[in-house]
């Protein structure tokens, strides 16, 4: 190993004493468990390093082990909307993305299996938990887990497809039940469903595929295609040249107008490699303060809408407030864009997202912080504030029900992103970095991939590693 575990001890310490608790993960400390499972990250920008692990801190403390296997929660606290164990299903897409870097597979193929086949509500929201797995066994090198729960995910597709699927070949949800409760443009034919849908019937051909089930692979092979032409034919609006929402009140409503508001999840076709060529100009938005960005940003709306950040009386708003979750979508959105600039703007977005994890007292004391919705001009936690002003009620979570909120991606960002390990299906070792060109060095080590410990590391004048000058990557401690 390039790098040393004890690098992790002042990070974890500092955590543990801000938090006023010394946690415990899966029976370790967590500066043991961290030191058995996480990838080591070093770079020069040391808010993006302190985030990083900081967000490995946070992942950690998710994790709960219970008669049916691991699982993995979004709120500490105990929720009443939430299902068995405390689960939601609306960011387990997200849990399984972060949580497929940890070295023991345990964790999430058991949270899996939890979702398939041990009572997990995986309909209560919108979700991408099937495409997730073929993401989690491309970053293992073995898609038997997925072979495995083949049978699962086609029951789940078709009854997607009897609740939700609309007369025009696309899916209506709810922005609720999408976890994106009062927004702008509210329920109808969302890009948000749609582009979970279109990947979870891609995941659904190719493992058809790889386990010889011609006929299975043919009939999902063409529900994808079909739903990928249609979001780019009718949730892509060419007048504003973004994906938009068709308001409909139930799945039963007829083909309306548009909405006439853009969203950031707009972006969620890009994650998902939906969009054809010539749409990146919807890019330019993400850097344009009259649309999505922000101090504290990106927005959940845009900003020149008269609808912005309206008031409700609700703590939970996707009018305009930026939200983790949807600011990791959107991220690794950038990364499958087909453009340069575009990918060469995920610093800058990344940047801003890591300087939201931090909530500062009235006395000016500062501590690492992550939480539900943030006000994307002031970086204050608006969640927690408006429940400690209500007095929201213990049983309910308290003000405090979003502390440590799991319900985004950011360690995920750093690797497939910054580092640029982008999983394959194959034996190919792909690295795409994103690194700045102001850094003079950087590492992550090292990476669990494909059954092999990977490292990647860039050294300017090649005296920090002693591997030499320039970029490397090693595979089970050797240069290749």
């Amino acid at each position: 190993m390039l790098l040393k575990t004890e690098k992790l001890k002042g990070y974890t310490d500092r955590f543990n004493a801000d938090s006023g608790e010394s946690t415990i993960v899966d029976g370790m400390t967590v500066y043991e468990w961290l030191g058995k499972n996480v990838p080591l990250f070093e770079c020069p920008d040391k808010e993006l390093e302190e985030v990083y692990y900081f967000r490995w801190w946070v992942y950690g403390k998710h994790i709960k082990h219970t008669p049916d296997g691991y699982v993995i929660t979004e709120f500490l606290p105990d929720v009443p909307w939430a299902g068995r164990h405390n689960t939601i299903a609306c960011a387990a897409g997200h849990h399984i993305h972060e949580g497929r870097w940890l070295a023991d597979s345990r964790y999430i193929e058991d949270y899996i299996m939890f979702w398939y086949k041990k009572g997990g509500d995986i309909r209560a929201y919108s979700n991408w938990i099937g495409s997730s797995v073929w993401d989690y066994c491309a970053v293992k090198g073995d898609f038997t887990l997925a072979i495995e729960l083949l049978g699962d995910f086609i029951g789940d597709y078709r009854e997607w497809e009897r609740t939700n699927l609309h007369d025009s070949g696309l899916f209506w949800s709810s922005d609720d039940r999408d976890g994106m409760e009062f927004s702008i443009s509210g329920s109808g034919l969302r890009p948000t469903l749609n582009s979970y849908m279109y990947a979870y019937a891609d995941t659904i051909a190719k493992i058809s595929k790889i386990a010889g089930k011609q006929a299975v692979f043919e009939e999902f092979t063409e529900k994808s295609q079909r739903l990928r032409r249609l979001i780019n034919k009718r949730l892509w609006n060419p007048e504003s040249e973004f994906y938009k929402v068709i308001p409909l009140d139930s799945r039963d409503s007829p083909i309306c107008k548009i909405s006439d508001v853009r969203e950031l999840l707009g972006y969620t076709p890009w994650y998902f490699n939906i969009p054809d060529s010539g749409m990146d100009e919807a890019w330019r938005l993400l850097t344009d303060s009259r649309f999505f960005y922000a101090p504290y940003g990106p927005t959940t709306a845009e900003q020149s809408h008269p609808g912005f950040m309206s008031p409700h009386n609700h703590e939970c708003l996707w009018n305009g407030p930026s939200w983790p979750f949807a600011t990791s979508v959107t991220l690794t959105a950038m990364l499958n864009s087909r453009s340069p600039s575009v990918r060469n703007s995920f610093n800058n977005i990344l940047n801003i997202y890591s300087k939201c994890h931090i909530r500062t007292e009235s006395n000016g004391r500062s501590a690492r912080w992550l939480d539900e919705n943030i006000d994307p001009f002031t970086g204050e936690w608006l969640s927690r504030s408006i429940l400690e002003n209500w007095g929201w009620p213990r049983e309910k979570g308290g003000f405090e029900r979003g502390m440590n909120y799991n319900h985004s991606t950011y360690c995920d960002l750093i690797i497939t992103g910054l580092a640029g390990l982008r999983p394959r299906e194959d034996d190919t070792v792909d690295v795409q970095p994103l690194i700045p060109d102001s850094w003079d060095y950087f590492c992550i080590d090292p990476i669990s991939y494909h059954g092999h410990s990977v490292s990647i590391l860039y050294d300017r004048t090649g005296e920090r590693y002693g591997c030499g000058k320039g970029l490397f990557v090693r595979i089970n401690g050797k240069d290749v």
